[in-house]
């Protein structure tokens, strides 16, 4: 029995489990919400803990986000949360994390320059080429419009 692609992507439709909008909205909020909170803690414990300003505290605490997303990405954690959690796990620092992650050990196999190397930014390499054509445009309206704002540095 052969089937056109159109013919297999009404079987498979009728065969796909429902699901629900505000489950999956639910959860990406409370996966989603919990990292920032942690963010937030880890912060703060850099904060009152090492006795550093925010805007110091600030890097390591994504430093640190990012190495318990590489860690739980290594031991297979972050894939069954982000199944479950869906959207909530890929839109902080931690998704890209795991991204770039995902792919550096599916491709390890086949050696660090042509698998690791290659491979690694074939998913975040846009979302990296997004962020810098952004910070770029955004960099020329400031100029452009004299805008200063918060954003000039002290000197």
């Amino acid at each position: 029995m052969s089937m056109s692609p159109k013919e297999y992507q009404a079987y498979a439709k009728k065969r796909e489990p429902a699901r629900s909008v505000l489950a999956n909205c639910v959860r990406a909020f409370i996966v989603g919400g919990f990292i920032c909170v942690l963010g937030q803690a880890i912060q703060e414990a850099f904060i009152y803990g090492l006795h550093m300003s925010k805007e110091d505290a600030s890097n390591p605490t994504v430093a640190v986000l990012i190495f318990i997303s590489v860690i739980l990405t290594c031991l297979g954690v972050y894939d069954k949360i982000a199944q479950w959690a869906g959207a909530g796990t890929a839109v902080p620092v931690t998704g890209f994390a795991n991204s770039m992650c995902s792919a550096a050990l599916e491709h390890r196999s086949e050696g660090l320059v042509l698998g690791v190397g290659a491979n690694m930014f074939k998913l975040a390499g846009s979302v990296i080429v997004f962020g810098v054509v952004a910070a770029f445009v955004v960099g020329i309206v400031y100029l452009v419009f004299g805008i200063e704002g918060s954003f000039h540095a002290t000197r």
